[in-house]
């Protein structure tokens, strides 16, 4: 933190710096360099949740929800756990880069490391951690030993041991942004196995729509954010045999079935993306700005009229006071 510091003093002498924007609360002590008209605060998580939290986490972020001018929160779980705290709280989940998730429509550009891997193949990426379910992902590749598991990401915060073992579950490691398109390419199925834990109670994942936009059949475990938001689109399954289940429908779906899913998506994709979720963020720090400029316009009009009325009552006493001899 003190190198941090230093940075961000330097950064705030050479530059006005009119908003500082914080995506955790453990940056809390770099507002203290910063002369900042305004303090958004980001919450994508709840990271008190996660595995091994910093015990200063929860004070800090108290701090930030009563001072922070904007408050945004990464899906609809966050936003009514944090509405509360204060009094502009916004719900912005995760959109989407839809164009380059887009790359995968063309399956020919499928990650080479694939070519000779059998089909099907049912994929996920992301971080590999508290969140994700180890043992369902093993049922999983049991009951269909003929099926490809391939999970992409590192593996942090737990024991890789834990992580199944079997010939037909492929660990790729941490991979390039620029590479997931290739990924989703080589999948017939894509796969959100997350675990239903405290770690995941409020989560919203971005691959949700990332996955859609590469047309593909979605199986996920309910959480909440991806249930309220494409249950009508992603197969939901609370337990390993809905999961398998779901898949099995996946793997094997008709064309038909596929064609409305991909409607579907496409209509989802068509109502977001991260330039339309800037301009909302923008217009909210715009809107601020004029309240306060209307606040401060009305301030000054009412101090203008009080000052007439004081200086017209002031007039009015001298004009009443009878001069003495001495005061002519």
């Amino acid at each position: 933190m003190p190198y941090l510091r230093q940075i961000v003093q330097k950064l705030d002498k050479e530059y006005d710096i009119s908003i500082a924007w914080f995506y955790t609360p453990m940056a809390l002590p770099l507002l203290e360099e910063v002369d900042a008209r305004r303090v958004v605060y980001d919450c994508m998580d709840e990271l008190s949740a996660f595995k091994n939290p910093p015990p200063q986490l929860i004070e800090r972020e108290k701090t930030f929800l009563k001072t922070a001018d904007l408050v945004f929160t990464g899906g609809p779980s966050l936003y009514e756990a944090k509405k509360g705290k204060n009094p502009n709280v916004h719900c912005f989940p995760s959109s989407v880069d839809a164009n380059h998730f887009r790359q995968a429509l063309d399956r020919n550009i499928a990650y080479p490391a694939h070519e000779d891997m059998p089909k099907p193949r049912l994929g996920f990426y992301g971080v590999i951690d508290e969140r994700f379910d180890p043992e369902l992902v093993d049922k999983l590749a049991d009951a269909h030993p003929e099926w490809q598991i391939v999970l992409v990401g590192p593996v942090v915060k737990i024991d890789p041991s834990i992580l199944p073992r079997r010939d037909n579950i492929h660990y790729m490691g941490q991979q390039s942004y620029n590479t997931l398109p290739q990924f989703l390419a080589s999948w017939d199925v894509c796969l959100m196995p997350f675990a239903m834990n405290e770690s995941t109670r409020f989560i919203s994942p971005t691959k949700s729509l990332e996955y859609m936009a590469a047309e593909l059949p979605i199986v996920s475990t309910p959480i909440k954010d991806v249930v309220d938001l494409h249950s009508d689109v992603v197969e939901i399954a609370a337990d390993a045999d809905e999961f398998i289940a779901a898949c099995e429908r996946m793997v094997s779906l008709s064309s038909d079935e596929m064609r409305h899913k991909i409607r579907v998506m496409r209509e989802k994709l068509a109502e977001t993306s991260w330039d339309m979720t800037a301009s909302k963020m923008h217009a909210l720090l715009q809107s601020i700005d004029a309240e306060d400029l209307d606040e401060d316009e009305s301030v000054e009009g009412d101090a203008e009229d009080l000052s007439e009325e004081l200086l017209a009552s002031a007039n009015g006493k001298i004009a009443s006071v009878p001069l003495t001899a001495a005061q002519k």
